[in-house]
């Protein structure tokens, strides 16, 4: 025992001096120790980046991960997609009130003609969905995104009238993905590399599926890294300009944080997320008491949690290899809670 509290104590130590560079205000003791602590639960390969302020505030790296080795991000892929789709809207060649079946003509001939791409990317389509862990990491058995939402249209019953049930599922992020397709007249994937990954310097992402000979997936499809995702969340706190560059408008950063389901009045969300409300492809973490929200997740079961705290003005990432079916949410909340006691300001 006396042996691992000095070990936890040195590695401790060495991570302050290091981070006193940057801000010595901020100690980083509590929260080494507790991502060591909670190795067992997180699993023997992790990845943790702190980023504030335009730049790493402190990392971790565990096992064989570093904050640049890249891994399935799953779910987490579908805050990527939001922010693809905001550049359309704010370009003006989408709305989020537009009926998909504009786009793609089967939704209409299948009864399915008033889906917006609002319900799409809030989990309101009303079509039969996937629930359960093993039905939503399900891999994919189509070879073209548009295979696979032409399905959506013509295979998939309609659960309840659009708009009326938040249900989260995989379906949504697919059928705004097949829309951008057919509005560019481009892959999906090559769209996320030119509006997305490309601006944000996320050289260790790609939502390419062409090693597993299927579709892209723009609801859990993409592969990354802390350190990417980290740049992601910066550009978001930034009120979407990474590098002095505008990827999307305050605008679309605003939106993408606009309550649109209550936790009360969803009929179904994984347990992972039970009790958050929901914004546009986001998870609603907390809210000041004018009810604004101040703090942001899309979080995986492929093990992946990215948040953003708006308030305090900082992002952080964890990344592991382990598949979490009962992802240890609280675990996640007690990490924020420590980063939050070390940064000044307060939320209100």
């Amino acid at each position: 025992m006396a042996s691992k509290s000095f070990l936890n104590t040195a590695i401790s130590v060495l991570l302050i001096a290091t981070f006193s560079s940057a801000n010595a205000q901020f100690d980083t003791t509590a929260l080494s120790i507790k991502l060591i602590q909670s190795r067992e639960r997180l699993g023997k390969d992790v990845a943790f980046v702190l980023f504030k302020d335009g730049k790493v505030l402190y990392k971790k790296e565990m096992g064989s991960f570093n904050i640049k080795t890249q891994r399935p991000i799953g779910a987490s892929s579908q805050w990527l997609t939001a922010a693809l789709l905001m550049t359309f809207i704010q370009e003006g060649k989408l709305s989020l009130d537009d009926k998909v079946s504009t786009y793609l003509p089967i939704f209409t001939k299948h009864f399915k003609s008033f889906i917006t791409i609002r319900h799409c990317l809030t989990h309101f389509t009303g079509i039969q969905s996937e629930q359960g862990v093993t039905k939503l990491l399900q891999k994919n058995k189509f070879k073209t995104l548009e295979e696979e939402v032409n399905e959506f249209a013509s295979r998939r019953d309609i659960q309840t009238n659009a708009g009326e049930e938040f249900r989260y599922s995989n379906i949504g992020f697919s059928i705004v993905g097949r829309v951008m397709e057919v509005v560019s007249k481009r892959t999906f994937d090559r769209l996320m590399q030119d509006r997305i990954i490309r601006l944000t310097g996320m050289k260790n992402t790609t939502f390419s599926s062409e090693d597993y000979n299927d579709a892209v997936n723009p609801a859990i499809g993409a592969r990354s890294s802390a350190a990417d995702l980290a740049n992601f969340l910066s550009m978001l706190l930034n009120k979407g300009t990474f590098n002095n560059k505008p990827v999307l408008t305050e605008s679309s950063v605003e939106t993408l944080h606009t309550l649109t389901a209550e936790a009360s009045k969803m009929k179904y969300a994984p347990k992972t997320v039970e009790g958050l409300n929901y914004g546009h492809g986001e998870w609603i973490l907390e809210t000041n008491s004018q009810g604004k929200t101040t703090a942001v997740t899309v979080p995986s079961l492929q093990g992946t949690w990215p948040m953003i705290d708006i308030c305090r003005g900082y992002a952080c990432v964890i990344l592991t290899k382990e598949l979490q079916a009962d992802q240890p949410r609280n675990l996640y909340i007690d990490i924020k809670s420590i980063i939050d006691d070390g940064i000044r300001g307060r939320c209100e």
